[in-house]
């Protein structure tokens, strides 16, 4: 069975983030992960990781200013100081809360600037992340993400990053896969991530479309979970999924597996 790992900026909706670290141990999570911590002062995470026996298991870089709209900075030639300086910023919380692994987020395109230029600041911003994660023994991940969800997103499929990939030729970039993303993009789910395994550092699930518990939509997750034992992944696995009743994790869908 794979390891699954609480997402805590969607699980327990109804209690604040720093009272989610204890309900996700008490539903037997051993990890958690999140889109950032940055809100809260990392020796408070700290503690409640320690209180709880609780693995970090990864969170992003820094995205801007998400009530504004940004959704990451890394492809934006004009905040590349900003995106550096949250390079840094990740890594000390990284060490203080023992994670090894960071999410660069690619960010919404803009629409003044050219494809290239933005593939090239992309490129340049990974190269930099790249070394900086690599000298902390952190992984560096990227994460295609759904247009649907977020019109513009630079990155979106995992064509996307083959090709950075190879354009960026770095050691220490690995790939995000998330199902809900991926069957909304291009399916063909778990073909995709047996050939690019090598590659995957973290998995994240939620069911299409709702973005719901594995069992409310279209992916057959118990097929999915079968084929990542079968594949021997022994990564996290991130439930990322908003609860359909709105509360809780509603995790009854782990009885099924």
């Amino acid at each position: 069975m794979p390891k699954f790992c609480a997402n805590l900026s969607f699980l327990y909706p109804e209690l604040p983030f720093i009272e989610r670290f204890a309900v996700a141990a008490a539903d037997g999570f051993a990890a958690v992960e999140y889109i950032a911590p940055y809100g809260e002062p990392k020796e408070r995470i700290a503690e409640k990781l320690a209180a709880h026996g609780l693995v970090q298991a990864l969170f992003n870089f820094p995205a801007g200013n998400w009530e504004a709209g940004d959704r990451g900075l890394a492809c934006d030639p004009r905040r590349v100081s900003e995106f550096r300086a949250g390079v840094n910023q990740a890594l000390d919380y990284a060490q203080a809360l023992a994670c090894t692994r960071l999410n660069c987020l690619a960010g919404i395109a803009p629409h003044d600037i050219d494809h290239k230029r933005l593939e090239k600041t992309l490129i340049d911003n990974l190269a930099y992340a790249s070394a900086h994660c690599s000298a902390a023994g952190v992984q560096l991940l990227l994460e295609p993400i759904n247009l649907r969800d977020m019109p513009g997103y630079f990155v979106s499929t995992t064509n996307h990053f083959e090709r950075l990939l190879a354009l960026a030729n770095l050691d220490n970039l690995h790939l995000q896969y998330d199902f809900y993303h991926m069957q909304i993009m291009q399916g063909d789910l778990t073909h995709t991530f047996a050939r690019l395994q090598h590659r995957i550092a973290h998995v994240q699930i939620a069911d299409v479309p709702g973005r719901h518990e594995p069992g409310t939509g279209e992916i057959d997750y118990r097929f999915v979970f079968a084929e990542l034992d079968r594949l021997g992944y022994e990564g996290y696995v991130g439930c990322e999924y908003r609860p359909s009743s709105g509360r809780g994790a509603a995790i009854g869908w782990m009885d099924d597996i």
